[in-house]
């Protein structure tokens, strides 16, 4: 009998026709019982209808499940396909469609946006200064597929290269050039290379656009130390600058004296060759002529070297072969005084033609008679 006959039998959702909606207790009761004969194929009454209500709700499950294979991928986006765990496609952005869960899996990555982190550090220089450093890093994952299979994870493995490159670089500069504004430049640009490097041989698939150095301070437990380093590199560059200046003067006088020196020595090896040139041609000159005159220039050698002897022994010869009484005169003496006389009034010595004051001939042979 339908349930909607007017017998007053009971209908499906346990009330009678024509009977008004009992309380809340009594509905929770006939939807439990309706479950029931749904979930038992063919038990009680009314099992077709619950086998067809079994179908329908299967099948609405069935579209759910597949329509939850869709997805949708933005601009900014690229989507990895896993199937149960392995990679199987990489997709462009747009709409599309995966097999459901649990079958495949979509990961989306975002290789579009920079992320930025920032580091704080405490750096020792090369020059033995410790600074706390204050820095960021802005980068972007690149390849999706690197960023998900080639490294655990990626944001620590970041973190972790970029305080070692920063303290390799900042620990081969000194503290000027990490103060200094116009050098910060370089010791960004050198990190950002040493970490894009050391991320592409961990094949991260990060690429790092920015390396910004934001601060630099000095710890206060190290500021008097700096003083006192500072005040020394002062002096350092003082003594070098005064080094120079005397270099500087020293060298000049040196090369100077070192220059007469060499010039010196110049004219003594002229004035030398000079005079061996004169005493050859010297001698030539006697040889031609002791080969015309032998005796005549044999006694004019003679005499030569005899006056050269005399004129500078302390003698005083007188010709006495005139006889008579001869009255002796220290003459050389008179000389020797006449000469300190002169000396000291600045004159030339009386007497003194051609001979020094320490040597005097006399030839007296007509006047050695008084």
């Amino acid at each position: 009998m339908a349930w909607n006959q007017p017998s007053g039998g009971q209908n499906p959702w346990g009330r009678r026709s024509g009977q008004g909606g009992g309380n809340l207790d009594e509905r929770l009761k006939s939807w439990q019982r309706k479950l029931e004969s749904l979930l038992r194929p063919g038990g009680g009454k009314g099992g077709g209808e619950g086998g067809s209500l079994l179908l329908i709700a299967v099948l609405i499950a069935a579209g759910l499940w597949l329509f939850s294979g869709f997805y949708q991928i933005t601009a900014a986006e690229r989507g990895v396909i896993q199937r149960f765990g392995r990679l199987v496609d990489v997709r462009p952005p747009g709409v599309g469609w995966r097999l459901p869960w649990p079958m495949e899996t979509v990961t989306k990555v975002n290789v579009a946006s920079v992320n930025s982190a920032d580091f704080k550090s405490r750096v020792l220089t090369s020059d033995v200064f410790l600074v706390d450093l204050l820095f960021s890093v802005q980068y972007q994952y690149a390849d999706p597929v690197k960023k998900l299979f080639s490294v655990f994870d990626p944001e620590a493995t970041l973190n972790e290269v970029s305080e070692s490159a920063i303290r390799e670089i900042v620990g081969r500069s000194t503290l000027d050039e990490v103060l200094v504004g116009n050098t910060r430049p370089e010791i960004t640009r050198r990190t950002k290379e040493l970490i894009q490097r050391t991320l592409d041989n961990y094949d991260s698939g990060i690429t790092v656009t920015t390396v910004n150095l934001k601060d630099v301070q000095v710890p206060d437990a190290v500021i008097p130390s700096q003083r006192d380093a500072n005040k020394a590199q002062a002096d350092k560059e003082r003594f070098i600058l005064e080094a120079e200046a005397y270099a500087n003067s020293i060298i000049p006088v040196a090369q100077g004296s070192a220059k007469r020196m060499q010039q010196d020595a110049e004219a003594y090896k002229a004035q030398v060759v000079a005079l061996a040139q004169g005493e050859a041609a010297r001698f030539s000159q006697l040889e031609a002529a002791y080969e015309q005159a032998p005796q005549v220039t044999r006694q004019r050698l003679y005499i030569d070297t005899v006056e050269d002897v005399l004129a500078r022994a302390h003698k005083v010869l007188i010709d006495t072969r005139a006889g008579g009484n001869l009255i002796y005169l220290p003459i050389d003496k008179l000389l020797e005084k006449g000469a300190a006389t002169s000396e000291q009034s600045g004159e030339p010595a009386t007497g003194a033609t051609g001979t020094p004051p320490d040597s005097v001939t006399v030839e007296a042979r007509s006047r050695g008679e008084r």
